[in-house]
């Protein structure tokens, strides 16, 4: 398969996205957009759901197989030769897997069925303990490449032996620019619609409930940052920490600043909305939610948990995991400062557009995608160049 000088693929490639669920999370809405953008750049889709149910919004023309994945190992099986009916009648040119048992499920494919290339992308710092370590360390070589979405969770992933370095390479997600993106219009008809005042102060966190995004820090900083009555701090998402999280704001007598939002489809809105976007998290793989607040021209506090580095640069505010004091103090320093200028938001916007951006992103993977499958390819050299692109 030839490509041009620009580094694309000469012809429509046929892609199918393998992933363990189709849920409302970053790595099934990076699966999402990817297959938008391929779409309209005249490739040809399928996606491939271990699990039933879809939460994101797939474009129309994809072709999708919802299946219902067991953890016997005839039920396995099952799902394995179902998967494979379905690629010999595709016939895919590349399967580009997400999450670790849609990896797993990929490398085993093929041992049963002919894939012409079969990329494994890793979303999380932690992917699992010693036996999904293990199990990616044996199966390393049914795939051609492993990508992982943070330069530190690739270092992780070389140092537990799940990959050798020279066949795993950072590729960050990217971002769709022309939905995240700052708007004086949206701002002030969502901030109407949440009640704010011109002179309130609105903090803003995104995402699931659960202990590793450290929404209990949050609220304990910001209690310790004391910011002004005008000032709420309000988190949109649900999960099982949500009963823990309230008895925690009752507990600071902040039931009146700080509010449970639950899941939000508005997300876009409310960052522009928002004059401050606080990450608390301890785990992360790469948080897109950072980047899309930074392409909605919103200044971000976050940790320093892994893929934030890269995303912040030097147009945020970066703490340690953990530390509540530090992320209280960066709390009370931000929120006076509000959005800032026009020319503040558009320099935020810029820096993810520049180098996250989902066009940019997705034309990357296709390079990639025809070097693996052209005969004779040698991903450990593309990884290198690939890396080199994100460092």
């Amino acid at each position: 398969m030839d490509q041009s000088q620009s580094g694309k693929p000469a012809g429509p490639m046929r892609i199918t996205l393998l992933i363990t669920c189709l849920q409302m999370g970053g790595a099934e809405q990076q699966v999402a957009a990817l297959a938008r953008q391929y779409l309209s750049l005249g490739h040809a889709v399928s996606v491939i759901s271990l699990m039933p149910g879809c939460e994101v919004k797939l474009p129309e023309g994809v072709e999708t197989l919802m299946l219902a994945i067991r953890k016997t190992p005839l039920a396995l099986l099952a799902t394995l030769m179902q998967i494979r009916r379905f690629v010999l009648r595709w016939r895919p040119d590349v399967i580009h897997a997400h999450l670790v048992h849609a990896n797993l499920v990929a490398r085993l494919l093929t041992r049963v069925c002919p894939v012409p290339a079969t990329i494994c992308t890793a979303h999380n710092y932690m992917e699992g303990g010693t036996w999904r370590m293990l199990a990616y360390r044996l199966t390393d070589r049914w795939a051609d490449l492993t990508t992982q979405v943070s330069d530190e969770g690739r270092q992780r992933m070389i140092e537990v032996r799940a990959a050798p370095e020279t066949r795993i390479i950072y590729m960050p997600n990217g971002f769709d620019t022309t939905r995240y993106r700052p708007s004086a219009e949206q701002r002030a008809a969502t901030r109407a619609g949440l009640g704010l005042g011109p002179g309130d102060r609105f903090v803003l966190n995104v995402g699931r409930l659960v202990p590793d995004k450290a929404q209990a820090d949050l609220i304990d900083a910001f209690a310790q940052a004391c910011p002004g009555p005008g000032t709420v701090l309000m988190i949109a998402g649900d999960g099982p920490q949500r009963d823990a999280l309230a008895q925690r704001i009752a507990q600071h007598g902040l039931s009146g600043r700080v509010r449970l939002l639950g899941q939000r489809a508005d997300v876009p809105a409310l960052l522009n909305a928002a004059d401050l976007f606080v990450l608390s998290s301890l785990i992360e793989g790469m948080p897109l939610v950072v980047g899309e607040a930074l392409a909605c021209g919103c200044p971000v506090v976050s940790t320093d948990a892994s893929g934030v580095p890269a995303m912040l640069g030097t147009v945020g505010t970066l703490v340690r995991r953990g530390d509540t004091a530090a992320l209280a103090r960066a709390i009370g320093d931000s929120v006076p400062q509000g959005r800032g200028e026009p020319a503040d938001e558009a320099a935020r916007h810029q820096h993810i557009a520049t180098a996250f951006n989902i066009e940019v992103i997705a034309r990357e993977w296709l390079r990639l995608y025809a070097r693996l499958a052209s005969a004779g390819a040698a991903p450990h050299v593309e990884a290198t160049d690939a890396a080199a692109r994100y460092q």
